[in-house]
């Protein structure tokens, strides 16, 4: 298996990063996110790596940053979506976008990614909802731990993140409060909307 791969651009297209490594140069398929990103032929490059191995084919995918590249792995979890749709998703949205998107439910968001209907878009939702993993920058935004574990507990229970913390934000802190008492008072308020 290849994880990553380190060398120097040779040249750049449309969704294809070439990467000299010594003499050989190997064609890494990518999103156009990562295109942008890497620098100009000549600089020097790291991109983590998928390989994709198929009776007909062996195509190595890579992404300029691990979020992007786990991203793309989720995305083939989805009925239907094959390594085509996911870097078409990865290149109309940062992995951010992407995971906000999804997160949030927001369909018609999705249906931006051309080729991508809102029935397969609902799809992505569907089978998505629970398994991703929340990013870094959406983190900072928890008050404190408390809330980061009852925004785990009220994802057991079905809600979205963003509904979670939504209610949690609503919700009045008071120091040294249990998870249990969040956890109950956010349940609450989710009732009644």
């Amino acid at each position: 298996m290849i994880s990553g791969v380190r060398g120097r651009i040779e040249a750049k297209l449309p969704g294809v990063v070439l990467i000299d490594l010594h003499g050989l140069i190997l064609q890494v398929l990518t999103s156009q996110t990562t295109v942008n990103d890497v620098g100009e032929p000549g600089d020097p490059v790291e991109l983590v790596t998928r390989l994709w191995v198929r009776e007909d084919q062996i195509t190595l995918y890579g992404f300029a940053g691990r979020e992007e590249l786990q991203l793309f792995e989720l995305l083939l979890t989805v009925t239907g979506i094959g390594p085509r749709v996911a870097l078409s998703m990865l290149s109309t949205f940062r992995p951010e976008d992407l995971h906000n998107a999804i997160a949030a439910e927001d369909v018609t968001a999705l249906t931006r990614v051309p080729g991508l209907g809102r029935k397969t878009a609902s799809r992505i939702i569907l089978e998505l909802r629970g398994k991703l993993p929340e990013p870094e920058s959406s983190l900072g935004t928890i008050a404190t731990s408390t809330d980061a574990e009852a925004i785990e507990a009220l994802q057991a229970l079905g809600y979205t993140f963003s509904e979670a913390r939504d209610a949690l934000e609503h919700v009045e802190h008071h120091s040294g409060e249990p998870v249990e008492a969040r956890v109950f008072n956010a349940l609450q308020l989710l009732a009644r909307n």
